[in-house]
């Protein structure tokens, strides 16, 4: 009986490199396949994609199974990066790793797979998968402190049908031991983080080659100029670092923090404490909606959500859920929500999908 073809995302990391040993251990035919997503000024200063593929062609070899280099560099400059540049010259800010999971990791990584004959493709994210009444469910992985179901509430029910995640129902302690006891070079292998194509180096000077800055003032809600900003694709709501203004307001020595971007008069507005009302909402908008059942949920029904990654679930209801928009309710006002960024919606375990956050 001819084993079933599955093509692993190995990106050179220690996840992706054991869900490709726990394919083969389970008797799939697997094949590697490392993905060049980003090309402009890829050096080693910044950039670790050389030396992640050689990990990849490391992995591949001791575990004996073949691997293929794909470069899907316009795809990415088409489909995300376009995207990143045009949300920060509007004043919001993206999450370019939840489009390239939609647009590059499980579209344009998927329909090259099927070329290549594959049955599944795989990867190394902190997620599982559930059936429910014939339908696909993307569920939470099992370590809560890594799940990844947050990056991939766009997927569809053909993405879901055609993708493994062999590592979801794992700690990462217990793929490290795993990596470990296969004498994979990368099992102590650091996780990346941040922006994948701008890697170590400098944010504003990144950006600023292809947006230019438009300097201005920094204000507070009642107008007073408590500084200058370099431009205001630089800043982010909840921001505190990197802001360039000290002493006090009145005595007080709380530090401030962004609280919103006038973008019609180039205007920075901040606000001193982590509390301050201006940071807190009890409800936003937010618009592309994705489900991944393709039903929308019951409106007035009580779910949970996030408006980021690193943050625990917090009670909601949806609301009023017309086409491609909807309002969201929490029980307790969230801290620094900010346009652009997505809000990912759960029933227990279960990711039901979510939106860009537009207020």
């Amino acid at each position: 009986m001819k084993k079933q073809r599955v093509i692993v995302g190995l990106s050179g990391g220690v996840d992706s490199s054991v869900a490709a040993f726990l394919l083969k251990q389970q008797g799939y035919d697997v094949i590697g396949l490392f993905m060049k997503n980003w090309e402009d000024d890829d050096t080693d200063e910044y950039c670790s994609s050389r030396q992640d593929f050689l990990d990849a062609v490391s992995v591949a070899d001791i575990l004996d199974i073949p691997i293929e280099a794909v470069n899907f560099s316009a795809e990415y400059k088409d489909r995300v990066f376009s995207n990143f540049l045009a949300e920060y010259k509007a004043g919001r800010t993206p999450n370019p790793d939840i489009l390239c999971n939609a647009e590059i990791k499980f579209k344009a990584f998927l329909d090259h797979a099927n070329q290549l004959g594959a049955d599944y493709i795989a990867t190394g994210h902190y997620a599982q998968l559930g059936n429910f009444n014939g339908k696909f469910q993307l569920l939470k992985g099992e370590d809560g402190t890594k799940d990844q179901s947050y990056f991939l509430y766009r997927l569809n029910q053909t993405q879901l049908a055609s993708t493994l995640f062999p590592v979801g129902h794992l700690y990462k302690r217990e793929v490290r031991k795993i990596a470990q006891q296969q004498k994979l070079p990368n099992f102590s292998k650091k996780d990346s983080t941040g922006i994948c194509f701008i890697g170590e180096r400098p944010f504003r000077e990144f950006l600023s080659r292809y947006l230019s800055p438009k300097p201005g003032e920094i204000q507070t809600p009642e107008g007073k100029v408590v500084g200058q900003h370099q431009g205001l694709m630089y800043y982010t709501l909840g921001q505190r670092q990197g802001l360039g203004i000290g002493g006090s307001r009145e005595g007080s020595d709380e530090p401030w923090f962004v609280s919103a971007k006038n973008m019609q008069q180039n205007i920075l507005v901040v606000v001193q404490g982590h509390d301050h009302p201006d940071l807190l909402s009890s409800t936003l908008s937010a618009t592309d909606l994705t489900w991944i059942s393709g039903q929308e949920p019951h409106c007035n029904w009580v779910y949970a959500a996030k408006t980021r990654y690193r943050q625990a679930d917090a009670p909601c209801a949806i609301m009023n859920i017309n086409r491609d928009r909807c309002q969201i309710d929490f029980a307790q006002s969230q801290w620094a929500v900010t346009p652009g960024q997505s809000v990912v919606v759960y029933e227990s375990n279960v990711c039901l999908g979510g939106g860009v956050i537009t207020t």
